[in-house]
């Protein structure tokens, strides 16, 4: 099949890459010329672990291509995937559709001969129907389909997600569609994994209520971490109880100090919205979200609690600022609610994250300095705040780290560690989350 990706984005070059390696001829198209050239001189744009060797293997290949012509990709795709940009629009919530529309408009004008335009983005529910109104105003005479397929990839995981999924969704409206599309995703149907064809209401709430259900189980065992801390339970115990539970589950109930990057945040607000339009208020969504909000500024009181109440002239060494390990993507992280509120409180702050540094230098400007590991951040500071459960950051050699402090505090918003190893290591304090038996006293100084 030949395809077209609009957008190289985190979705859009994941996605084409992947679709390279199943065999098809891609052809990623983006206006960022800068981006485009960087492509195709090799060069990943984001960090994802294996993409670069997976693009690498396919461009070589001759199955994967970089372009800015969406025009001339158009003509010459059976398939053209929409992976723009859906940002939550300033003041209601609302996913912003601009970008999509925009790239309907380009598409539609480049028709000649049956397409299936196919919705990568997640978009609201009702967004394919008013895609294939666009484009049936725009060229009455187009033969074409739309089919709506939602992304389910973790960042940090994406190359693995996208072979082996838990399913993959797609929505058409007919049979040739759902022909082109099984095409596409032969290889995977080839081995049994579960592929979901449906209506396209059905697929685009589908990813919407998928990525709220998660955003639920995180603030809710947030919820439960503050309980715990009031009542003496441990979190940790409290969630593997829960976890071994089969109509549960594990995953997702790791307390913390929030959920963030591009999907939960975005989708929980457009989810909400869209049952206010509607007439349906989401109250657990709605609820979900203010937890979210409310458990960043829970985890600034443990950090000013590690210092005595007073931030001021305090150095507060955070390790990790990405919202989750094994990637650069710093969209809704905590750091970003979290570092500003630090700084404006009067502390110096200095920072390590693997990856963060490139988006962290723009996002948070007010950081001293950006340290070359974690030793090198809690030099000399008075707490040191564990953000991102890094590898680098699970090991770490404790004793070494408290001996270059002035003050050797520890706030663990990850639960990484145990109360007792740390304050064996020479820590005179130490903070976690959902934990009683480990949280810190005020220390005066």
């Amino acid at each position: 099949m030949k395809i077209a990706m609009i957008g190289t984005g985190y979705v859009g070059l994941v996605s084409g890459v992947c679709f390279s390696d199943f065999g098809h001829d891609v052809i990623c198209i983006d206006k960022d010329a800068a981006k485009i050239a960087a492509l195709c001189a090799g060069t990943v744009p984001i960090y994802e672990p294996g993409l670069d060797e997976v693009m690498a293997r396919n461009t070589s290949a001759g199955r994967l291509r970089f372009d800015g012509d969406l025009a001339a990709a158009v003509a010459g795709a059976d398939a053209i995937f929409i992976a723009v940009g859906t940002p939550t629009r300033r003041g209601d919530g609302h996913a912003d559709l601009t970008y999509v529309m925009a790239a309907v408009a380009e598409i539609a004008a480049a028709m000649n001969g049956y397409k299936v335009i196919v919705m990568k983005s997640t978009v609201p529910v009702g967004t394919n129907r008013a895609v294939a109104d666009a484009i049936r105003s725009a060229r009455p005479d187009a033969v074409f389909d739309v089919a709506s397929n939602p992304e389910f990839l973790r960042e940090g995981a994406a190359i693995d997600d996208f072979m082996r999924p838990d399913r993959v969704v797609v929505g058409v409206q007919s049979d040739r569609a759902r022909d082109v599309m099984q095409a596409i995703y032969r290889p995977l149907f080839l081995r049994d994994f579960p592929i979901v064809f449906t209506d396209l209401e059905s697929a685009e709430m589908i990813k919407y209520a998928a990525n709220a259900f998660l955003a639920t189980k995180i603030s809710f065992i947030n919820e439960i971490a503050a309980l715990c801390e009031r009542v003496g339970a441990d979190v940790k115990a409290v969630s593997r109880g829960m976890g071994l539970d089969g109509r549960i589950g594990n995953k997702f109930l790791h307390a913390g100090p929030g959920y963030g990057g591009s999907c939960f945040p975005k989708d929980t607000r457009a989810l909400a919205r869209i049952g206010q339009d509607n007439g349906v208020p989401l109250q657990i969504t709605e609820a979900v979200i203010q937890v979210n909000e409310e458990i960043k500024r829970r985890m600034i009181d443990k950090v000013v609690d590690a210092c005595g109440g007073n931030l001021n002239g305090k150095t507060v060494a955070i390790l990790g600022v990405t919202f989750k390990p094994n990637t650069d993507d710093m969209r809704e992280a905590p750091s970003l609610t979290m570092i500003p509120a630090l700084i404006g409180a009067g502390a110096v702050v200095r920072v390590c994250d693997p990856q963060g540094q490139r988006e962290g230098l723009a996002l948070l400007p007010g950081v001293q300095i950006w340290a070359e590991d974690a030793y090198d951040a809690a030099k000399g500071a008075d707490v040191v705040v564990l953000m991102t459960e890094w590898n680098e950051f699970r090991a770490l050699d404790l004793v070494r780290l408290a001996a270059g402090m002035a003050r050797p505090h520890m706030v663990d918003l990850r639960n990484i560690y145990s109360g007792g190893q740390v304050l064996e290591a020479g820590f005179s304090s130490y903070a976690s989350v959902g934990r009683q038996d480990m949280q810190s006293a005020t220390i005066a100084g």
